[in-house]
């Protein structure tokens, strides 16, 4: 069986982060592993609280998952501090993890923001360059890239700049647009291909981010190429928005089990 992991935020609600990510993991058929790098007090309303873990902690959790269940593919969430975004680049490229995944996480679904300013440098000049694929949203991609991204002209744009700070492909993912059709763009170094979806009318969005980059993780893991990990992601995905339990209050989870 084949191995993935994420190194994440854990989410006390259950949608998103690590706990997000196991679900998808398990449904693809992949065993699931997992670096707690910061606790959250959340749920479909809102973040109470974010306590990162002692860097000591996330270090002995990289290396105890190192040595015994060595991932085929790895995925970063959220990641909260410049120390940590640090931590984890050096450890990926130490322990020579290729297939990895960067969902560049900075704002909850809630608005509520979860990494800190200082850390969007870092994960530009040290975790971008070891990626095989980020999963920027609109407001992220328009961080990472230092651009305004509006339309699908400018993801696209955006995803060439990211895609010049190293990484080997960029999919902006365009929820955050106006219309009936979500698009999400993918960029390589090859081009640019388009993915489009009819825009599901539901609130229960809560950990969409988390699911998509855990699928495409999934497949990578799997050892299926980046073209086809993608598009079955996204189907993942949503079918998974289709499927939503209608849970809390606010913005409430997916049904992973689709």
């Amino acid at each position: 069986m084949q191995i993935a992991l994420t190194i994440a935020g854990s989410d006390s609600g259950g949608g998103a982060g690590i706990q997000a990510d196991l679900k998808t993991f398990h449904q693809f058929g992949v065993y699931g592993t997992s670096v707690i790098v910061a606790l959250t007090a959340q749920n479909t309303r809102g973040v109470r609280s974010v306590h990162a873990v002692p860097l000591d902690m996330v270090r002995d959790q990289l290396a105890a998952v190192a040595e015994d269940l060595p991932p085929d593919a790895v995925k970063t969430g959220m990641l909260a501090t410049a120390a940590l975004v640090r931590q984890v680049a050096d450890a990926i490229r130490g322990y020579g993890w290729t297939r990895l995944v960067v969902d560049p996480v900075m704002v909850a679904t809630s608005g509520d923001r979860l990494l800190e300013p200082d850390a969007e440098a870092v994960i530009r000049e040290a975790l971008l360059p070891l990626a095989a694929v980020v999963t920027p949203n609109l407001g992220e991609a328009a961080i990472l890239a230092q651009m305004e991204v509006r339309d699908e002209a400018s993801m696209e744009a955006a995803g060439h700049r990211i895609l010049a700070l190293g990484a080997r492909a960029v999919l902006v993912k365009g929820g955050h647009l106006p219309g009936n059709v979500l698009v999400d763009i993918l960029v390589t170094s090859e081009g640019a291909r388009r993915f489009s979806h009819p825009r599901v009318a539901t609130t229960s969005t809560h950990g969409t981010g988390c699911t998509l980059s855990a699928a495409i993780t999934a497949g990578l893991a799997l050892g299926h190429p980046l073209d086809q990990a993608v598009p079955t992601a996204l189907e993942y995905v949503h079918r998974a928005l289709l499927a939503a339990p209608g849970l809390g209050g606010g913005h409430g989870p997916l049904n992973h089990r689709v």
